[in-house]
């Protein structure tokens, strides 16, 4: 029995198999052009997966280094303020040694005042610092506010908050981008940053204080004591935060420590009777209110009075100690950004080693081989030359041509 296969049919397969291979050959033209394997989902949907996966991955570290580049260019702005607050403050610390020596005269000391004050609105301006985008970077997160003011009557006010922004670094990573105001400028125990040590207003002798310091943290307290001197030549300590004396009859020389509970101080010049000297706790203190204490105090004149110089010094003693703590709080905060931007750093690179090896991955997954891809390439289109010419001269048979 003989099968019969009608000229149409014919036709219709070879037209069939052209198609199907026009479609391979799309297919690949499009991964050439495209340079990925991986086209649609149905090419591979487990690759396509992992793929997608993979693309994921590489998003978040993309962002992550994004929220370290960010965080890295609020921390230089920081740094960089910093590094211009501590040129100010120890311009004014050269000031002050100058102002605190006994042969400046009135007027000199005034010229001194009036350069300090100066630099009290530059530290101002640098604490209103902004960045591009025109936030306060040391408001907190009150970006918008503007954060230090002098108020008419001389003192000085933090309008921002105490807040901390942070930037995610990593999955389970944030860093600081800022350190708010209060904590860089306001927030900063005055004295030698445990206690002060200063005379009473109503001395008349010439006694000097020195700022001290704490010999014992176990020992000091924290009480506040005065040193009361019952003649020019003796003294005593008393604790009034207690009410007791803790030392007495004490035999005074000018220069001498006087060391009691745990801190250690001296006193230099003659004392008169019934002058005292206080200890108490630090308390915290603005640096502007610091150096505004010094311009306050070489603004008054002393006219060649030995009282006059002697509460002169007493006060320029006391303000040197509190900006010193000033400058240390600010070395500090120094070396906080410096730590928080090498760590930013590190991370960025354990970053980029991450996204490598991703980026690796991925492209093993979906990227084209171009080197098979146009062999298989050329030979699709050579099977599809060769089902076209075939076409053709099946279809220029035909019975007439033989009868």
């Amino acid at each position: 029995m003989s099968i019969r296969i009608a000229t149409s049919q014919i036709s219709q397969a070879a037209i069939n198999t052209m198609l199907s291979q026009e479609t391979q050959l799309t297919h690949t033209e499009l991964q050439l052009s495209t340079g990925r394997k991986i086209l649609t989902p149905s090419d591979n949907p487990a690759g396509a997966a992992q793929a997608l996966n993979l693309q994921s991955a590489i998003d978040t570290n993309t962002q992550f280094q994004s929220n370290g580049n960010a965080a890295t260019a609020s921390l230089n702005l920081e740094q960089s303020t910093l590094q211009g607050v501590g040129n100010v403050l120890q311009s004014v610390r050269t000031l002050a040694l100058q102002a605190n020596n006994g042969t400046q005269t009135d007027a000199s000391r005034a010229s001194i005042a009036q350069q300090m004050s100066q630099d009290v609105q530059q530290l101002l301006a640098m604490g209103n610092t902004q960045n591009a985008n025109g936030s306060y970077i040391f408001s907190g997160s009150q970006t918008s506010t503007k954060p230090f003011t002098q108020n008419p009557n001389g003192s000085f006010s933090y309008l921002g908050d105490s807040a901390q922004r942070y930037l995610q670094i990593d999955t389970s990573r944030q860093v600081a981008v800022n350190d708010p105001g209060s904590n860089v400028f306001m927030q900063i125990p005055n004295g030698n940053g445990s206690f002060t040590a200063t005379p009473a207003t109503s001395n008349t002798g010439s006694g000097i204080i020195d700022p001290g310091s704490v010999t014992s943290n176990t020992g000091y307290s924290g009480d506040t004591y005065q040193i009361q001197f019952t003649s020019a030549s003796q003294f005593n300590v008393v604790d009034t935060t207690t009410g007791t004396t803790v030392l007495s009859n004490q035999a005074y020389q000018s220069g001498s420590t006087i060391s009691f509970a745990g801190i250690q101080t001296a006193i230099t010049g003659t004392p008169a009777t019934g002058d005292q000297f206080t200890i108490a706790p630090s308390q915290p203190q603005s640096v502007f209110q610091t150096i505004q204490n010094m311009v306050n105090i070489l603004n008054t004149p002393t006219s060649g009075s030995v009282l006059a110089q002697t509460q002169l010094h007493n006060g320029m003693n006391q303000a040197l100690s509190s900006l010193d703590q000033a400058m240390t709080n600010l070395l500090n905060k120094q070396a906080s950004v410096g730590s928080r931007l090498n760590a930013i750093t590190s991370q960025q690179q354990l970053q980029s080693n991450a996204k490598l090896q991703l980026q690796t991955a991925q492209s093993q997954i979906q990227d084209l081989n171009y080197a098979s891809a146009i062999s298989t390439y050329n030979q699709q289109l050579a099977g599809l030359q060769a089902s076209q010419k075939t076409y053709l001269q099946v279809q220029g048979l035909s019975l007439f041509k033989y009868i």
